[in-house]
């Protein structure tokens, strides 16, 4: 596929040689959405992302307005990484996520761990301004920018950006974040890689279903390791590693089982552990935790468990 370059048309990202609107998303992953951009590894590229719904929450007047689920999460893309093969690991590096400055969290009637608590849909606003998030004139905290939405095409068939899976997707991670790289499993030449559905703030499970719903621009680079893949996504940050677990809702723990599974066999695989050294190394350094877990709700659970990065296992992968 021919190279492209589209400048970016402002001065946001300087670095950028790509531009991709959010004018250009789509609502699913699949091999058959035609790219918006043909980059290269290693470039910059600036890409504007929706929020969850698509820009249809302005206000007071339409703050508790029904959208269809088939509606939510428009994911900018795909974006086309000339080299990628079947097989290969798709790095995304996070170099700097801008939200806007106003965003929205809403409550929807048993959606959520205390929707039996707080039975009336609710939507509350948000201020977001120099890295500080105001959520009413007694509570404001420090803004924590991720995506809560990055895949790549999946192997087969068309899957909403609803769910996550082993093509990424909502993975609902808050360590999806500045500075991170997402390894993504390449399952088609280009990738085809998507994101969207930022929080200005969102913590651990999203209980109530929703992180702080913004719009913005992100500054992203990718990179190859060829011949290396993994079943599902892989998170890195400056500290540590994270694999993630996903399984359909009600079933938090095979969410969890994958994840320590995931974990154990890149310990195993690429830093030379017996099983039952990775099985104790997990429990006395990893950390399992919840990325997505809104109960009860339709959709996919997340579990997420990290590995410090030590002169023992530095990176997730090993590459010669």
């Amino acid at each position: 596929m021919e190279h492209k370059v589209n400048n970016s048309p402002s001065a946001l990202f300087p670095a950028a040689s790509h531009y991709l609107s959010r004018d250009h998303h789509f609502f699913s992953f699949s091999s058959s959405h035609q790219p918006g951009l043909v980059v290269l590894p290693g470039e910059f590229i600036h890409v504007q992302t929706w929020d969850c719904y698509r820009g249809a929450i302005t206000g007071a007047e339409n703050a508790l307005l029904p959208i269809d689920s088939a509606f939510i999460n428009p994911a900018t893309g795909p974006i086309f990484v000339s080299g990628a093969t079947p097989g290969d690991t798709l790095s995304v590096t996070l170099h700097d996520i801008r939200p806007g400055t106003r965003g929205v969290a809403r409550t929807y009637s048993g959606d959520g761990q205390l929707a039996h608590l707080a039975a009336e849909p609710f939507a509350q606003f948000f201020d977001v301004n120099d890295g500080v998030v105001r959520m009413n004139d007694r509570v404001s905290f420090p803004a924590s920018p991720m995506l809560g939405v990055i895949g790549v095409a999946p192997a087969s068939g068309e899957i909403p950006t609803m769910p996550a899976g082993k093509h990424g997707g909502n993975l609902d991670n808050n360590k999806n974040t500045i500075g991170s790289t997402i390894h993504l499993p390449v399952k088609h030449d280009g990738a085809l890689l998507s994101m969207g559905d930022m929080h200005a703030s969102m913590g651990d499970g999203e209980i109530c279903g929703t992180g702080i719903e913004i719009a913005g621009d992100v500054l992203i680079s990718t990179d190859l390791i060829k011949g290396i893949g993994t079943e599902y996504p892989v998170t890195e940050t400056s500290t540590s590693w994270i694999t993630h677990g996903v399984s359909a809702v009600e079933t938090l723990y095979e969410a969890m089982q994958i994840a320590c599974e995931e974990a154990a066999k890149l310990l195993v695989d690429h830093w030379g552990f017996t099983m039952s050294e990775a099985f104790i190394f997990l429990s006395v350094q990893g950390n399992l935790g919840i990325a997505q877990a809104v109960h009860p709700a339709q959709g996919t659970v997340i579990a997420k468990m990290e590995v410090p990065k030590i002169s023992a296992c530095p990176k997730p992968f090993k590459v010669a």
